[in-house]
Order: C-alpha cells, then structure tokens, then sequence
C-alpha cells in the first residue's frame, strides 16, 4: 500500500475565548473571499473597520460561555482530535497517518501541511469534515490545501472528498443520535443548516439559473447535486425517512444569518413562530456540523432556547453531533479506504 497521509479539515476557533484572539480569528475568517465573496477593498473596510471591532468582545463572551462547556478548551478541537485518534485505531498497522487542521487559526493548515510535506508521502488524501459542498466551507478549505501544496517541489498523489451527505455512517450516526430522544414527545423537529447568503448558492449554476429554478428542496440532479440549499434538503430526507419522521412534523431551516438575502427560512423566525403557535417542546438536528461548536451549543442551545421561551415555549432539545460516534467513524473509514 501507498504511504498515506489523511488531512482532516475543519473550520476553526480561536486559540482562546480572549477578545484579541477572538479578533484574530474572526479577521481571517471574514476576509476570506470565499466567505464574503465581495470586492477586496470593500471586504477590507467592511471586516477590518466595521464588523472584527464591534463584533469581537461581543463574539469573545459567547466564546468564554463556549469554554465553560468545553472545560477549558473548544469543543470543536476536543471532539475533532477524538475523532483523529479513532480513525488511527481503525487503520492501525496500515500505511496511513491522519492529520487534522483548521482552515481557520491552530492548528494551522501551514504546519500541518508542512509536517505532511517532510514525512514524504506518496498520497495526500484531503477530506474536510463538511458533510454538505460549499465554497465558504469545503471549497476554501481545498483551495487553500492546494494553494499550500502547489509550492511544494515534489506533488505527491493528492485525491480529494468535495462532500459526503449521502454517506451511510454519516446518516446513520445522527439516525443514533436521535434515538437517545422519544420524537413523539416532541411537537415539531427542526433540521437546522449554517445559513449562506443566495447569491452564494446561485453561483453553483450557470448563465441565469438561479436556485430558486431548480427543485432543491424535492429531488438532487445533475444541475444542483453541488447546491448546498439541494444538498441539505436532501440529508433531511435521508434522515427523516430512517426515523419515520413524517414530512409535515419538520422544517428545514438555516441559521446563523448576516443579512436578510441569505437562506430561508431562517432558524431563530421558525422557533419563535412554533412558540407562538403553542408548540412547548422542539427537537433540533444540526446536521451541517459534524462536531459540536458554538453554533450548535451556545445558538440552538442557549439562544433558541432564550426565543423559544420568550414566546411562551418550554424546551429547545438539541441532538448531539456526529462527534466520533462510532458509527461516524464508520463512515469516515469507507471514505478513506474508497480513496486508498
């Protein structure tokens, strides 16, 4: 077998909750072009002038509230360094060696990438831990993967996982999760996807389709198979049909928002809506995060839970990522041997 290396790509934190680390996580992530697809000086201004300075205490104090539930250190690194060392039992005695980096902060895709470069392998397999395509997560972290790698003198054989929605484990590991819950308790279920702004998604088709012309949220085809609004209706179906959740007992909603021209419905409206309408208990699945982080913790967790009651609702039930559940970790490893 090839002497391999296995790159895990997730997306990042800060090194602490501090407000100057958190201002210098949140300075990279925004001026990614892929994450705010805009002209470079307006980018410039609009992160660096308006958005990192107001925005970094606030985001370092939820941050700090993430921590507590992390023990001292984010989640995201706890459950994804989890998942590396289960990977490694699997392929134990085998050619294969598995790396994780963040495409955001530490560890870094340059270091990391780097020790990967001296340990001379003959294939690099690129694998970030986004479920569902899309250039502000999954196409951002490869272009910079290969951005690394292109300086390198000797390229070795590099394969590379766009996506993994549709993967067996994968579902089956948040099919697991939910089994930890009676749905019948619940009066309504949400599939809450990281929100994106539309014009990110109409970029995926070409001359003047539009995702609002294809039928994203009934069926995948070759046009919107790397649509992400596609996508993540798809999972849903995957999902519901494996719990015998029926159609009209759950919403596909999208949260984490910027603006108002971003993906609909969105998360935060639909919990306040369902509160209003007498609904006193919900069940969210966040299916877009593999790992538990501050958008599935602190934002469905503690703030849908501050809306949900406002509007006269009793319990927000969040269902735990796919972490490194084992049967996660299942899939992961038929991804990988699918590459080897």
């Amino acid at each position: 077998m090839k002497r391999t290396g296995v790159l895990l790509i997730q997306l990042g934190t800060p090194d602490s909750p501090k407000v100057g680390d958190v201002r210098r996580y949140l300075r990279e992530f925004l001026n990614d072009p892929r994450v705010i697809d805009i002209p470079w000086l307006p980018r410039k201004l609009l992160v660096n002038g308006i958005i990192v300075p107001f925005r970094a205490p606030k985001s370092a104090k939820i941050y700090q509230e993430l921590w507590k539930l992390g023990e001292g250190v984010s989640p995201l690194i706890t459950h994804t360094d989890n998942l590396c060392k289960a990977l490694e039992k699997r392929f134990e005695g085998e050619q294969v060696t598995f790396e994780v980096a963040m495409r955001y902060q530490n560890p870094s895709m340059d270091k990391v990438l780097e020790r990967m470069r001296k340990a001379n392998y003959d294939r690099i397999v690129i694998l970030p831990l986004f479920p569902q395509y899309a250039s502000a997560t999954s196409g951002s972290a490869v272009e910079k993967a290969m951005r690394i790698i292109r300086k390198w003198w000797v390229i070795p054989e590099v394969k590379i996982v766009g996506q993994f929605w549709d993967n067996e484990g994968y579902i089956a590991s948040i099919v697991e999760r939910a089994k930890l819950f009676n749905l019948e308790d619940y009066d309504h279920i949400l599939f809450s996807y990281h929100g994106l702004p539309e014009r990110q998604v109409d970029k995926v088709y070409e001359d003047t389709d539009l995702c609002e012309d294809q039928p994203c949220e009934t069926e995948i085809n070759q046009k919107n198979k790397f649509c992400y609004k596609a996508t993540s209706y798809a999972t849903t179906r995957l999902i519901a049909e494996k719990l015998g959740i029926p159609e009209e007992k759950y919403t596909v909603c999208f949260q984490s928002r910027l603006d108002k021209k971003w993906l609909r419905p969105f998360s935060d409206d639909v919990v306040e809506e369902r509160a209003k309408k007498g609904a006193k208990k919900l069940l969210v699945f966040s299916p877009a995060f593999v790992a538990d982080c501050l958008e599935t913790l602190i934002e469905i967790g503690d703030e849908y839970q501050e809306i949900f009651e406002e509007h006269g609702g009793e319990k927000v039930q969040l269902v735990p990522s796919s972490n490194d559940h084992p049967r996660f970790i299942d899939g992961l490893e038929e991804i990988v041997r699918r590459q080897l």
